[in-house]
């Protein structure tokens, strides 16, 4: 009875195994045929299997298919055009903005534009600076991009931002869903910490082939987004599926801006320039095997106010350092501490914390907060808290406005403090919440930011804890030039940076002595040189 038993129990788990490995293999033959066949319909000129190559990094068909599936359900990529038309924009002059010429229908209902029509083509040979708005770096870097392209360079053509989310369409429908997806995960991950922000982050650095490939199929889906402007146009694109997108629909001068120090397959794009802001992403980048033709180190991605003003800047910040350090503490000033939030308002708990932790400095008189909650209503509360908490409810200015901004950054530059210690920022629109934290980058002390695209920005940084594993190297790459920290995991690392940076001053002295070596090195033109090589590429094509 026993050895029947036994041999009954081992022919199930056998027929298991056996089933098990057929519908493997019968799975994975099945994402195999859906992955060609996405990739023939419709053709498209963007080859990322070549570009990868597929000996080196074969695909992962059912990994491949599975992720597809979840990121565009079972769409197929429309052969329509989005026609498009530009409005100036209320922001910075002389930019235009894209957006849909023809209202679209929604469940009947029609849309109203503002939309004024213009023709975007050969005659008006446009510059298009392309970014999606998923959180605020894609964003930030573009008006970067947009700040050069306007003021720079003689006989510059007309400027648009192309901002796919701007352009009300099933292909923006599509983005948003998946930056909604991305946003919260970043959020709850960052705040739960542990294990679970280990496992995101773990997610964040597999960037790989498979990964360029998905990137890659769900941009086929976004070319009615380019379809209305002509081919040889230069595209400045801040986000890989804008580049990806361009490529897709035949594009032949596009500049991809790689927006992090992380190399990984998915942030490069087939069939364009790739630049990078730094030496070790570049050499990165040679080593998987892109192309020399494919990338190019350009510096970093900073608007040009700030840039052009770096020598001025710094001789104020270091003279501010240096005050009251000599005998004299009466002329000590007190370090101005900027703590902006990221577009995914994923830091809350680690800056709240954060701020706890200065409540002696605040009382003491020796730190001046700028706290810009962007336009999260959560974290405008959260920070309303925290000052409660350390008895600051009563103590500090609120800025609504961007005319406010712009008037505060006015007058620290003309010698004035400000009327409080702590200063809060928030607002209702997006533009405001990203330009804040430029504007007051001129006059903070110290910017207290996670390792993102500010990591890259000429301030003396206080990294704080990332969100998400790619981050860290940008903040590697700030602390090995010399002009921010390594990144504090944890609220004490972080308090005693700052705690050197406020009774000493030759931290802070030597990070702005950095900038201003750098800067004439160029390390920070990467805006401008992007705008001009992209400039340079159509030219060659007339």
């Amino acid at each position: 009875m026993f050895d029947e038993s036994w041999e009954t129990a081992l022919f199930v788990v056998s027929c298991i195994l056996v089933g098990i490995f057929v519908l493997s293999v019968l799975s994975n033959l099945y994402s195999k045929y859906l992955y060609k066949k996405w990739l023939s319909n419709p053709a498209t000129p963007l080859n990322v299997d070549e570009f990868v190559d597929i000996t080196k990094n074969p695909p992962n068909y059912r990994y491949i298919a599975c992720l597809q599936r979840m990121s565009v359900g079972h769409r197929k990529p429309s052969n329509d055009t989005v026609k498009l038309s530009s409005v100036e924009s209320p922001f910075m002059k002389g930019l235009k903005v894209t957006q849909r010429t023809e209202p679209r229908n929604v469940s009947g209902k029609s849309i109203s534009l503002d939309a004024k029509p213009v023709t975007i083509g050969k005659d008006d040979s446009p510059l298009i600076i392309g970014t999606i708005r998923m959180g605020f770096g894609h964003h930030r870097i573009a008006y970067a991009a947009c700040s050069w392209a306007l003021s720079e360079f003689v006989n510059t053509p007309t400027t648009y931002f192309h901002d796919l989310l701007n352009v009300d369409s099933e292909e923006a429908d599509l983005i948003k869903d998946t930056d909604a997806m991305y946003s919260k995960m970043s959020r709850i991950t960052s705040n739960i910490g542990g294990p679970f922000e280990a496992l995101w982050g773990k997610m964040m650095l597999k960037g790989d082939a498979d990964m360029l490939r998905i990137s890659g199929l769900t941009a086929v889906h976004l070319r009615p987004l380019f379809k209305d402007l002509p081919k040889d146009t230069p595209i400045v694109a801040t986000h890989c599926y804008v580049a990806l997108a361009a490529v897709a629909c035949g594009f032949t001068n596009v500049v991809n801006l790689v927006i992090d120090n992380h190399p990984q397959w998915f942030v490069v794009v087939p069939g364009c320039l790739n630049l990078v802001q730094g030496p070790a992403n570049y050499q990165s980048f040679l080593r998987m095997g892109v192309k020399a033709e494919n990338v190019q180190m350009a510096g970093h991605w900073v608007p040009k106010d700030i840039v052009v003003n770096i020598p001025e800047d710094c001789a104020r910040r270091s003279a501010r350092a240096a005050a009251g350090f000599g005998g004299n503490v009466k002329k000590f000033n007190p370090r101005r501490i900027l703590i902006p939030v990221g577009g995914a308002g994923a830091q809350r708990k680690f800056i709240i914390q954060f701020i706890r932790g200065l409540r002696p400095l605040i009382h003491e008189g020796k730190v001046q907060l700028f706290l810009n909650a962007g336009d999260h209503v959560h974290m405008k509360e959260s920070f309303l808290q925290v000052l409660k908490e350390i008895e600051m409810d009563s103590k500090y200015d609120t800025v609504t406005t961007l005319a406010g901004v712009e008037e505060f950054q006015h007058n620290l530059l003309a010698g004035k403090e400000p009327t409080k210690n702590i200063t809060l920022f928030a607002f209702e629109d997006y533009f405001p919440a990203v330009a804040t934290t430029d504007i007051l980058s001129r006059v903070t002390d110290i910017l207290a930011c996670k390792p993102s695209e500010l990591a890259f920005y000429p301030v003396p940084k206080l990294m704080i804890r990332r969100v998400g594993g790619h981050e860290q190297y940008s903040a590697i790459r700030a602390a090995e030039l010399g002009d921010g920290t390594l990144e504090a995991r944890e609220v004490e690392d972080a308090l005693n940076n700052i705690n050197l940076m406020v009774n000493k001053k030759e931290l802070l002295v030597h990070m702005n002595e950095m900038i201003i070596k750098h800067a004439i090195s160029g390390v920070y033109d990467g805006c401008k040189n992007a705008v001009k090589i992209a400039l340079e590429m159509a030219s060659k094509d007339k």
